[in-house]
């Protein structure tokens, strides 16, 4: 019978044994704690981790709040009780987020020779505990832009601490957890930028819940993806999307297949070799852990990103020449059309219209589509335009992705990174809804739309970053020939910023899509009676000419005195499309541009322009020449005199200029220039120093 006892007693030991929650040790400081919440006993990332979790696990917060990873730091987290109670708690599973503290410049600066040491120490005594203890290494939530010391040393040792800490997650084989990621294109969810409030916290968990658990909700890919896509020819075609952890990804395309098992953050990224384009239409295939995606009727040919403000989002179906636009449709143009869900009117918007803003929300959902009378008549008609003379001039299928909003201006679609690490625009990111770097119209039309948000820091379009976040890296996995950009209306403010943005934005787009040579073609503003117009437009010439493999498109010839959107718009998508052929394409016989002036010199009162010597010069209507001005050392111009076209050059003088010291072309808000080529392609609006 004691036999028999002792045989339940081990039975009902190993049972209770077996069912014992897994422990789970959260070990940090104040983000971990759960730091400005209302009650961090039930919205802190731990206690949201160990509803997640369920029953099986156990969970300890042990945050503690301004503590470092440092042990020679001004709170070192190793002499807290929180420390101690967390060793005492002997865990299974510790997941560690420290480093924010060490920022501090009492810690960092002083001792990061030590910050390593002190990290393997930690988790060495966590293992020496439980030697079966898996431990997880966090890249730390983010520290944002107005944080007091983000300028003078914090984003700096931020990063370095970052990338200490994955360091050593490879030195001690720990499993690195992003949260970074999460939450740094949240700066909503960050009232004072450091702390997440509840909702970032619920992104933390479900991020370390995914890294426990393996569960990151099976295969998803990105939108971009879908039936009528177009791949880009002659490049590696790229595939990414999520799975389950350590769970292997099929893909097949035609007779190919290719094999990849996916990160521990469910995150895997595939290629297919580069293709020649055709017009055969390809079945893709991606399966994993049991769900199959199907993409139909997929083509290889030319895929092109169409972005700006409100004349590129304008569509076929609004000019006056639609009917003429839409009457051909034999050439295969796909279209990807990201169409916002909420425009910038001049109206409040409602709260849950302000919720999808800051949840990133902010595009109707799309997908590749062929091109009928329809879907053309709804897409930008300079978009379309280009792609159009790409299709025939090329013959092969062209892809064209519209992500075009009204209103918005050139910072918003650089990503945060970029403008925080840059010297001087770093400081746009500042309080933007009162910062006049921004154009004050975007800041007036963005302070009506969210007069009902309740949250200090709500997000809006022309906010910047916003739309890189929302818009941009979304595609950011879809490999594209180049860009064609029409933007420059709500930057016209400020011409010597706008110097420091575009480029800028150039620069990210081509990090972003990793290729430095990627083509970037812009339209140079139209006419319309805005003062700053004509030295905005020259200004956009000389950037054109200082960037690499980027050039412009006029449109002043197309202006209208007092409507922003002109109607003709065929031609400038054309003209782009003239810019890719000659550039991109090498069609070496286009000619893209009109009459660009090489030199000034001067003879007396007279001042000559020269220009290339293929360029045959007339003017538009058969009418003398319009809007040359001549302005003298003190820089007064006066309108020219004299205007002669002769053997290809422009002489021209005025009797109140002795000394002609700068000529200019088309200095008008509303340009009347009439000045062609024999293509009858117009010339820029200029400014040049007579030598």
């Amino acid at each position: 019978m004691r036999k028999i006892f002792s045989f339940i007693f081990l039975l009902f030991s190993a049972f209770c044994f077996a069912q014992s929650p897994i422990k789970v040790a959260c070990i940090g400081n104040s983000v971990t704690f759960g730091y400005g919440h209302a009650n961090p006993n039930e919205t802190s990332y731990p206690q949201q981790l160990s509803k997640l979790l369920g029953d099986g696990y156990k969970v300890g917060n042990f945050g503690k709040s301004g503590a470092t990873l440092l042990n020679k730091g001004h709170r070192p987290y190793t002499q807290q009780p929180e420390c101690k109670a967390a060793l005492e708690f002997a865990p299974d599973i510790a997941v560690i987020h420290l480093g924010l503290n060490d920022t501090d410049p009492r810690n960092w600066p002083n001792y990061k020779d030590e910050f390593i040491p002190d990290y393997m120490a930690l988790i060495d005594t966590l293992r020496d505990i439980n030697p079966a203890v898996k431990v997880y290494v966090c890249r730390m939530t983010p520290i944002s832009h107005w944080h007091r010391r983000f300028k003078s040393g914090t984003r700096d040792w931020y990063w370095q601490i970052q990338s200490t800490i994955e360091d050593i997650a490879k030195l001690s084989q720990s499993e690195l957890i992003d949260l970074q990621e999460i939450l740094y294109n949240r700066p909503d969810l960050m009232p004072d930028a450091l702390h997440p409030n509840a909702e970032g916290a619920g992104l933390i968990a479900q991020r370390v819940y995914g890294h426990i658990s393996g569960n990151f909700g099976g295969l998803q890919m990105p939108a971009i993806y879908s039936d009528n896509m177009v791949i880009q020819r002659g490049v590696p075609f790229r595939l990414s999307g999520t799975t389950n952890a350590g769970k292997t990804v099929v893909a097949k395309l035609g007779k190919k297949t290719v094999k990849i098992t996916a990160g521990k953050d469910g995150k895997w990224q595939l290629e297919f070799p580069a293709m020649k384009a055709d017009k055969k239409q390809y079945t893709l295939t991606v399966e994993s852990d049991g769900k199959k995606m199907t993409f139909e009727n997929i083509v290889v040919g030319e895929v092109w990103l169409c972005s700006g403000q409100s004349n590129m989002a304008f569509m076929v179906k609004e000019t006056s020449h639609a009917k003429e636009s839409l009457s051909d449709l034999s050439k295969d143009i796909r279209l990807y059309n990201m169409k916002p869900r909420i425009y910038t009117d001049n109206i409040e918007w409602s709260k849950e219209d302000l919720e999808c803003i800051n949840r990133h929300n902010y595009y109707i959902s799309t997908e590749w589509k062929v091109q009928n009378e329809k879907n053309v008549a709804d897409f930008s008609v300079v978009a379309y335009h280009f792609g159009k003379m790409l299709a025939d001039s090329l013959d092969v299928p062209v892809g064209l992705i519209c992500n075009a909003i009204g209103g918005a201006p050139a910072e918003a679609f650089i990503d945060r990174k970029t403008l925080e690490w840059h010297p001087q625009l770093v400081d746009i990111l500042t309080s933007w809804k009162s910062n006049d770097m921004i154009q004050d119209w975007c800041r007036g039309r963005a302070s009506k739309n969210i007069a009902k948000g309740e949250n200090s820091l709500q997000r809006h379009p022309y906010e910047p970053t916003y739309l890189y976040e929302t818009g941009i890296a979304p595609i950011a996995c879809y490999n594209i020939k180049g860009a064609i950009w029409y933007q420059g209306e709500s930057n016209a403010h400020n011409i010597e910023l706008h110097e420091l943005i575009f480029p800028t934005l150039v620069n990210a787009w081509r990090k972003t899509w990793q290729n430095e040579k990627m083509p970037f073609y812009f339209v140079q503003l139209s006419s319309i009676n805005r003062p700053s117009w004509p030295h905005f437009r020259d200004s956009q010439r000389r950037l054109a000419e200082a960037i690499p493999y980027c050039d412009y498109a006029v449109s002043s010839d197309k202006g209208h005195e007092w409507d922003v959107h002109p109607k003709q718009k065929d031609v400038i998508g054309e003209r782009l499309g003239k810019l890719a052929l000659s550039q991109t394409y090498d069609f070496k016989k286009i000619v893209a541009h009109g009459p660009t002036v090489e030199k000034a010199t001067r003879k007396g009162c007279k001042v000559t322009l020269n220009f290339g010597d293929d360029t045959v010069l007339s003017t538009s209507d058969n009418q003398p020449l319009r809007t040359i001005t001549i302005a003298g050392e003190i820089g007064v111009f006066y309108p020219a005199d004299k205007v002669e076209i002769k053997d290809n050059k422009i002489i021209v003088s005025s009797k109140k200029v002795e000394n002609p010291a700068r000529v200019r072309y088309g200095w008008e808000a509303y340009s009347t220039g009439n000045l062609v080529n024999q293509f009858a392609l117009p010339a820029s609006t200029f400014e040049v120093v007579v030598k």
